[in-house]
């Protein structure tokens, strides 16, 4: 590494020279590296190949899954989502007990570790809504469903600054990674004032194809709306909203 002096700083790439700025000042640096090809053929890099392939899985396999909820997503701000996501996907193939390293893969059964993630890392449902809730799968009719007893907004849903309401939300897909399908149903609340004490029971159930052959994917969200004369506007595009993995069911 090469300090940088004289009165012209450079930035970028010239040649096998790389130069840029850091907080001690203009350096430069020699490419370095080992070749592509090198790691591709020789028998050192075994380990490092398994482990490009296996990363590889678990981006591809990552990618699927937002794509299937990209419609739940869109409304989240979260823009580290992509790069947790692949690394509990990558727990998932790792989870493969059947495939030799390097050659895991993402098996149906093992989807269940992704129980409990959360899109928006910045506003989790885990401690955004504090209602106990049950939920259930029934893979025989295709229904997925999340029950809410009566309970108080006011004191048991953590609504941010600004917001006057919400609604709950649900969602039940099943999921094909090897041939990149799926199935997605989705049921939601009527708006709820956050400051309402006594709401009833909300009862959501998404329906999906019977008797599925694929891992079974159960999501709760809430959104968070300001109203104004009459109109209700999402609050902060989506940033306080929320959606989470509640419950998988494998195969």
């Amino acid at each position: 590494m090469a300090r940088q002096e004289g009165i012209i700083k450079l930035n970028g790439r010239i040649g096998d020279l790389t130069f840029y700025k850091t907080r001690n000042g203009y350096l430069a640096r020699e490419k370095g590296g080992v070749d592509a090809s090198r790691i591709a053929n020789d028998p050192r890099y075994l380990r490092t190949r398994e482990n490009m392939a296996e990363f590889g899985r678990a981006t591809k396999a990552g990618k699927f899954l937002r794509l299937a909820f990209k419609v739940l997503t869109n409304q989240l701000a979260d823009k580290a989502v992509t790069n947790r996501l692949m690394k509990e996907m990558l727990k998932v193939i790792q989870a493969d007990s059947v495939n030799e390293r390097g050659l895991r893969m993402v098996l149906d059964a093992e989807t269940e570790l992704l129980t409990g993630f959360e899109f928006n890392i910045k506003a989790p449902i885990s401690t955004t809504i504090n209602v106990v809730y049950e939920t259930a799968i029934d893979r025989v009719t295709g229904v997925l469903s999340i029950d809410f007893p009566g309970f108080s907004a006011r004191d048991l849903i953590n609504a941010p600054q600004g917001a006057t309401h919400f609604r709950i939300s649900a969602a039940g897909a099943a999921l094909n990674f090897e041939e990149e399908v799926f199935q997605l149903n989705t049921s939601e609340s009527d708006m709820i004032d956050v400051k309402a004490i006594d709401v009833a029971a909300v009862a959501l159930s998404a329906q999906i194809p019977a008797a599925s052959t694929n891992p079974l994917f159960l999501l709760l969200g809430i959104s968070f709306y300001q109203r104004v004369n009459g109109f209700d506007y999402p609050l902060s595009n989506g940033a306080y909203n929320g959606l989470s993995l509640v419950q998988i069911q494998g195969v």
